[in-house]
């Protein structure tokens, strides 16, 4: 069961002008099951993404990233995005990259747009060839099924081993216009910055400057998918996208540090931390929701370089897990972060309001019983002050259960 996170209510999403979005059964990789999404953008719309890390990036990937470039560095004419789930489309090499082009090829001549204004995704097994018929037979249907209001059936039909759809929307009010932000998300595992096997596209109505989406879209991500983590691995094929329609009547924002730019950001923040932080509470076996402060960091690498340690620890999550407050294994993970001249006498250790350990030791005044009363908790603060300078860091992780293992051992069958 997800962590304190329910299902999202379609009437709670709000539509965004200028985005339609159809959903459908293609058959993919199993029957019954929504695996089929296109979104059709209106023109005038602006797109950017960024993408895994990963070297050895998914087909359409690598496709969405030179369709991009194509359509210049602030997005262009992008029209069209299709999603499949249920195949990744990756380790599939020159075949997969033919497969990919010929979906957008598909769904470009049934919107008679050109191939290179379509941003393919794809997102389930590895090294397995995508189902191209399958998915260009289901993409009259998609189209049919587009409407402004289908974001929740969105969300559930890019699901893959999520437990539950990922959706929120979030308003503000720009140069005296209301203007909407809503995004989906989706993953479960495979959870690691860099992009996270997730995917992601989040739309606004807001007028902005073409040539702010992209360092907007990278803004986001550091701020939300990239301080997120389930169990370390950096997926094949993450991306995360985002959408201006220009719609909404505003004047275009063309300075994020203005009332208006700062009001917007504040809308487009919140909607991409709820969506990330909702695949960490639908985390694969997940029990726990756990969120990584570390404070008093010299630069805020250092800071993120112990929180990953902390969250990406197995005896730590396990620990989180049976509700054990073996707490030593926080600051033997603090310590091989890889700061070389840490102070061990200057780590303080925090557990929500319980003080644990103090000048690299244990607080003299803390009590096991008070560690386990977090440590039962649903949601748990983990706060580590490494006092060495003014930088800190905030992620979000996970505990480790008995599922974890279950779910991905028996992933393909």
């Amino acid at each position: 069961m997800p962590v304190n996170l329910k299902a999202p209510v379609a009437q709670d999403l709000a539509p965004i002008a200028g985005v339609r979005i159809g959903v459908t059964e293609a058959g993919v990789r199993k029957a019954n099951r929504k695996d089929l999404t296109v979104f059709l953008l209106d023109e005038g719309s602006h797109v950017a993404g960024v993408f895994t890390k990963n070297r050895f990036c998914a087909a359409p990937v690598q496709i969405c990233r030179e369709h991009l470039a194509v359509r210049g560095k602030a997005g262009g004419a992008i029209r069209a995005m299709v999603i499949n789930t249920g195949n990744a489309n990756a380790g599939t090499g020159a075949d997969g990259l033919a497969r990919a082009n010929a979906t957008c090829d598909a769904l470009a001549t049934l919107l008679k747009i050109d191939a290179k204004q379509v941003l393919p995704f794809s997102t389930g097994v590895i090294m397995e060839p995508l189902p191209v018929d399958r998915i260009t037979a289901g993409l009259p249907a998609a189209i049919a099924d587009a409407q402004p209001g289908n974001w929740a059936k969105a969300a559930e039909g890019i699901m893959t081993t999520d437990t539950i759809a990922k959706a929120f929307s979030a308003k503000a009010v720009v140069g005296g216009k209301t203007v909407h932000v809503t995004g989906i998300s989706k993953g479960a595992g495979m959870i690691r910055p860099n992009m996270a096997t997730m995917l992601s596209f989040l739309a606004t109505d807001a007028a902005i400057d073409a040539a702010l989406l992209p360092a907007l879209a990278k803004q986001l991500a550091d701020q939300s998918f990239n301080r997120i983590t389930i169990d370390g691995d950096t997926s094949t094929n993450d991306s995360f996208v985002v959408v201006a329609t220009n719609q909404a009547g505003n004047a275009a924002v063309t300075d994020w540090n203005s009332a208006d730019g700062q009001a917007l950001m504040a809308a487009l923040r919140d909607v991409a931390q709820k969506l990330a932080q909702a695949i960490v509470r639908d985390g694969e076996g997940a029990t726990k929701f756990i969120q990584i402060e570390v404070e008093q960091g010299s630069n805020e690498e250092e800071c993120r370089q112990v929180a990953y340690a902390i969250a990406h620890s197995p005896l730590v999550k396990t620990a989180f897990f049976a509700s054990d407050p073996n707490l030593g294994r926080i600051l033997a993970a603090v310590g091989y972060a890889g700061i070389e001249d840490l102070d061990q006498t200057k780590i303080e250790l925090y557990l929500d309001d319980v003080h644990v350990a103090t000048r690299g030791g244990r607080n003299p005044s803390y009590e096991e019983a008070d560690g386990q009363r977090v440590m039962k908790q649903q949601e748990i603060v983990v706060r580590v002050q490494l006092g060495r300078g003014t930088a800190n860091t905030t992620l979000w992780t996970c505990d480790l259960s008995h599922d974890y293992v279950s779910i991905n051992a028996d992933y393909r069958s």
